[in-house]
């Protein structure tokens, strides 16, 4: 924490330099990035969850001030997106926030691939052509636009028109998983799983899909994507109603030794999820 306070120390004395502008965006994209990484490395999730609302409005007022740099973009998509997605539980504001993270993202694109602006404004079919503009080194920015577009799906699960797009964001991140399919871990093949997950097999759901996306993000992660475990259990197992498969990943996630990585914080409250889904398994089974 101390190394991010002093980064943000160069970041304000950088700004005071109004010749130095290329300087200071550098250092504005080296601070959210830093700033993203250690609150995601950050294992005490009760902390991250009081300290981070003042970093949103700092990272958001240095948006603000560069407004076309894709990285910085990036960089707050996600920590919005994740902030809303782990620690809001009032609907009202966790659609605020994913609708930022989403707001982020599409700005990155747009300004990565002209054809790629106001996306939600297309048809299916014109959406496909425009993913087939995207090359292997385009991944990152497409796999966040994805994300934060799922997020916001997520968050407005109650309106009809969100979960209308769906079809779009999941031929994202179908794209994404055509470029490059270990990025983030597995975390591709996660959002597929989740999404394949959503309807049972009665109504039409693709379970056996789902299944296949979430053992390939475990393999590509080596087993250490320990969300693709709880949402595994969670999003399949209790679909199907599959007790002894539920109760095997919960119980290797909860033993899993704790990350160092960059993923403590997301690992850290998988392991407080999976407790809790272990705890009322008699009762949903």
């Amino acid at each position: 924490m101390c190394r991010v306070i002093s980064r943000l120390f160069i970041v304000i004395f950088l700004v005071t330099v109004a010749a130095c502008g290329s300087l200071v965006s550098s250092a504005k994209k080296e601070f959210a990035q830093d700033l993203s990484a250690t609150i995601l490395s950050y294992d005490d999730p009760e902390t991250i969850k009081q300290a981070v609302p003042a970093y949103l409005v700092l990272i958001s007022s240095m948006i603000r001030g560069d407004e076309d740099n894709i990285d910085l973009l990036i960089a707050g998509s996600r920590l919005y997106g994740a902030y809303a997605s782990i620690f809001v539980e009032e609907n009202g504001r966790k659609v605020m926030l994913a609708g930022r993270a989403f707001a982020y993202a599409d700005r990155a694109i747009c300004i990565k691939k002209k054809q790629a602006c106001n996306t939600q404004a297309l048809s299916y079919s014109e959406y496909e052509k425009i993913l087939e503009l995207f090359a292997k080194e385009d991944v990152s920015v497409l796999f966040s636009y994805g994300a934060a577009w799922a997020g916001l799906v997520q968050a407005n699960r109650a309106d009809w028109n969100a979960v209308a797009e769906l079809p779009k964001v999941r031929a994202t991140i179908q794209r994404v998983l055509e470029l490059d399919e270990t990025i983030s871990n597995g975390d591709a093949h996660l959002y597929m799983g989740v999404m394949e997950s959503l309807l049972p097999p009665t109504m039409g759901g693709k379970t056996e899909l789902a299944k296949n996306h979430f053992e390939r993000a475990l393999e590509i992660s080596g087993r250490t994507n320990l969300m693709a475990m709880l949402l595994y259990a969670e999003r399949y197992a209790r679909l199907i109603f599959d007790r002894e498969l539920h109760d095997r990943l919960l119980n290797e996630l909860v033993n899993a030794e704790s990350s160092q990585s960059d993923l403590a914080l997301i690992d850290a409250m998988a392991k407080v999820k999976a407790k809790k889904l272990l705890a009322n398994a008699d009762d949903y089974f």
